[in-house]
Formats: C-alpha cells, structure tokens, sequence
C-alpha cells in the first residue's frame, strides 16, 4: 500500500511522527510512506487552498516534504507533483493536536486536508487526539491515537463501505481523552453540536496602544447529543464519522419548492 499523510500541525509536530508510525504499520514492508505537511501550523484553516500566490515545496528527506501552504495544498502537491507518476492508494491526515468532533470539523485543516483527497477520488482519512486532565500530562499524550489507530484503520478499509456519489467519503476519527489502556471501544458516531459554545474575538491593545484581536475557543469538554461524536469521546470511546463534502440541507429542498 502506498500512503500519503499530512497534517495541519507543521511538518515538526509530534502527531505527525505517530501518524507516520500509523502509516508505516499500514503500508507494510512493501509499502511506501510519504509526507507532504505544512512547513508552519495551519491549525484552523480548514479547507483552504492558496490559489492566489505559489506555495514552495522542499524536500527534507527521502519521502519527505513541506509545502508553504495548507493541508489541502499539501495534498494537492503530493497527488499532482510529489506522486503524480504512481499516486497513493490512501491519505492520511494528523494526528492531530486536539478534537475535530462536533463543530470543530467545520474549521479544521486536518479534515480540509481529507476533503481534497475525497473531492480527487483518492479514500481519506482524519485522526484526532482529545485531550483532557487523564492524557494531557502523560509521557505520550497520543497513546490512544498510536496504540489503537492502525488496527481501527485496518477494520474500516476491511469493512469496505463504498461510495458511488459524486461528493466520496471521508472517515473522521477522533481519539478519546484518555490512556490507550482506558479506551472502551469505538463507536460510529454522527457529528455532534455542542450546545452554547462557538469561537469568539476578544479585543485588546498593545503596549503600543494599537488594537488588536485573540480569536478564543469554546469549552471543549461540553458533551454533544447522546451518540454523537464528541458525547462518546467524553465517555471514553474512539468516535469514527463518515463525512463527505456535499453541504447541501436535504432536509430544507422540499420546503423550498415553494419559492419556484
């Protein structure tokens, strides 16, 4: 198997060397492993794409690049330049450094990075890491990601869940906040909504006097509906999400019909 992965931490975070151990145990001895990540964090950015000037790729080492641009300029550089001559059978992307459950999927570049891959036809992937008082402190705060995210891997591409609609699926895997020993098991789990948390801007001034903004997140640590990704975390267990770009409120379609 060949694997691509990236990130949205920077090509020097400690998630990624977990994911590149993730990959390594995935792709065999006959495999290969490639990385293309951010030479700075891109933490937020979603799925952005830097369309409007050129991104400077360099090589670091056998296999091994960083691209001056987001997850999702990673992705497009390791399909169209970096493999283009033999492309990867699988993107992976993270590990990253905190949650993408619930709403914080919508802004992360970890998951950007999965929906270029899904958008070209290429299966994808996104892990995430909880942290949370029982991991934050511990000698390796990815346990649970490097303990059990090949063999839950593994079981996902064995299930063979295919997708013949335009927008492909990708997988959102997030890791709870807690030892790998601790883990309970994982569940299939729907993208939560934690109620009454949102980002917000809070001003300042510099010693200058000039104003300026910290952008703030809310409490992470706020249980989604029963079920759902962020509510099984909390509880202990890996949540795994199915996701695909189509942003359309099929539910809405019909009502509107009105307005024709």
């Amino acid at each position: 198997m060949r694997i691509l992965i990236t990130n949205d931490d920077g090509i020097s975070a400690p998630g990624l060397v977990v994911l590149d151990n993730i990959a390594k145990t995935l792709a065999g001895p006959q495999g290969e492993v490639w990385t293309v990540a951010p030479a700075f964090e891109q933490s937020g950015v979603g799925h952005c794409i830097s369309y409007t000037h050129p991104t400077m790729l360099t090589k670091l080492g056998e296999r091994r690049f960083a691209a001056e641009g987001s997850p999702a300029d990673c992705v497009l550089a390791g399909l169209h330049v970096v493999m283009k001559d033999a492309p990867p059978d699988l993107v992976l992307s993270g590990v990253n450094r905190g949650n993408n459950s619930a709403e914080n999927a919508l802004y992360s570049g970890t998951l950007g990075a999965a929906i270029e891959a899904a958008l070209q036809g290429v299966p994808a992937i996104g892990l995430s890491q909880f942290f949370g008082p029982k991991n934050y402190d511990i000698a390796n705060p990815f346990d649970a990601a490097a303990t059990h995210g090949a063999a839950l891997i593994s079981r996902i591409i064995e299930a063979g869940v295919q997708s013949n609609q335009d927008y492909g699926l990708f997988y959102n895997i997030n890791f709870p906040p807690v030892p790998a020993a601790e883990v309970k098991g994982t569940r299939v789990a729907a993208q939560g909504f934690r109620p009454g948390t949102s980002f917000t801007a809070e001003p300042q001034l510099s010693p200058t006097g000039r104003p300026y903004l910290w952008i703030k997140g809310g409490d992470q640590h706020i249980a989604t509906a029963p079920g759902t990704d962020a509510a099984v975390n909390l509880d202990g267990y890996i949540s795994v999400t199915p996701m695909r770009a189509d942003l359309t409120a099929h539910d809405a379609l019909e009502a509107l019909k009105v307005i024709q």
